[in-house]
């Protein structure tokens, strides 16, 4: 929530791909490229959504071992282009 109050413009793409990933029982990286082929992945098991058309980016961890999908980072294309997507935690400075 703290992500669509900062950034109001994506709440309903927001929204969006927080609840089908919440439905969703992906097995492997491989199987969440199918329904998402813009996502990438990068170290630390995590995964990059473009949001909005890549005005924006989701960085999460993923566990498929333990079905677990944690949020390290939200925000505008302009501001990912600052962060390392390998390390950056939330909260964080930038985030």
């Amino acid at each position: 929530m703290e992500y669509i109050q900062r950034y109001p413009e994506s709440a309903t793409a927001l929204r969006k791909l927080y609840n089908e990933l919440v439905k969703a029982e992906f097995q492997s990286f491989n199987e969440l490229k199918q329904a998402y082929g813009n996502a990438s992945i990068v170290g630390d098991s995590r995964v990059i959504f473009n949001v909005m058309g890549n005005k924006y980016r989701l960085i999460i961890r993923v566990s498929f071992q333990h079905k677990r999908m944690m949020i390290k980072w939200f925000g505008t294309h302009q501001e990912y282009d600052k962060i390392s997507a390998e390390t950056i935690e939330y909260p964080s400075a930038t985030s």
